[in-house]
C-alpha cells in the first residue's frame, strides 16, 4: 500500500503542475533577459560616424553632437600648410557604425609650431655625422656655408641667419644650415688677394712713369 501510494503522489496532478510551472517560470525568465541585454546593449541600433576630417573643431563636435556622438582631442600634430584647430584625422573612420553616445577621438592641428632642442653637434662631428643627427631629430637641413677650417668638420649652426647653441629650442620646420669648414676658402682668398696686391703696385708703378715723362 506504501508503495501505491508514493508512485500515486509522484505521478500526480500535482507533481506535473509544479513541473509546468518551473519551466514557464524558466521560459520568461529567459525571455525578460534576452530583452533587458537587447535594450541594454542596444543591439541592432547605431549611427554612421560622419566625415569630420579637414572640419574646423567647433564645426566637427557639433556634428558629432548631432549624431550623439562624443568628440575626444587625443592627438596633436603640426601641418604647416592646413589652419589651426583643424582635425587632421579620426578614429573610428568615416563610415563606421558604432552606438550612440560612442566616442570619436580627434587629431587635431596645433596652433603653433613644435620646437626641437639643438644637439651639441659643433665642433664635435663630421658633416655627415650632423646631417643625420639632425635629420633623426625632424630638423631641416637647409644650404652649408664654408668658411675656412679643417675639411667637412661642422663649426657652427645657423637658424634664420643667426648662430645657435647646443641646448637651445628652435622650431622644427626652420632650416639648420650648417657652417662647415674647408681648407680651399682660405687659400682661394689669399690667391685673390695676392692678384690684386700686385695689380695695384703695378698700378702705382705706371702712374709713376707717367708723372717722371710730364
Amino acid at each position: 500500500m506504501a508503495l501505491e501510494e508514493f508512485r500515486r503522489k509522484l505521478f500526480g496532478p500535482v507533481v506535473y503542475w509544479n513541473l509546468i510551472a518551473m519551466v514557464l517560470v524558466g521560459v520568461a525568465l529567459c525571455i525578460g533577459l534576452v530583452v533587458w541585454m537587447t535594450k541594454y546593449t542596444m543591439h541592432g541600433e547605431g549611427v554612421d560616424v560622419p566625415d569630420v576630417k579637414g572640419m574646423m573643431l567647433n564645426d566637427a563636435e557639433y556634428a558629432l553632437e548631432r549624431l550623439e556622438l562624443l568628440a575626444v582631442i587625443v592627438d596633436s600634430a603640426y601641418v604647416r600648410e592646413q589652419p589651426a584647430g583643424i582635425v587632421l584625422d579620426q578614429k573610428p573612420g568615416f563610415g563606421s557604425r558604432v552606438k550612440s553616445g560612442r566616442e570619436i577621438y580627434l587629431t587635431i592641428n596645433q596652433k603653433q609650431t613644435p620646437t626641437n632642442t639643438i644637439p651639441d653637434i659643433a665642433g664635435n662631428c663630421s658633416r655627415r655625422e650632423a646631417e643625420a643627427r639632425l635629420r633623426s631629430l625632424g630638423f631641416n637641413i637647409g644650404p652649408m656655408e664654408f668658411v675656412p677650417g679643417d675639411p667637412d668638420w661642422v663649426i657652427a649652426l645657423k637658424v634664420n641667419g643667426r648662430e645657435v647653441y647646443s641646448g637651445e629650442r628652435v622650431p622644427c620646420d626652420a632650416p639648420v644650415v650648417l657652417v662647415v669648414g674647408n681648407s680651399n676658402v682660405g687659400s682661394e682668398e689669399d690667391e685673390f688677394g695676392d692678384y690684386w696686391g700686385d695689380s695695384s703696385d703695378d698700378e702705382t708703378e705706371v702712374e709713376d712713369g707717367y708723372e717722371e715723362e710730364l
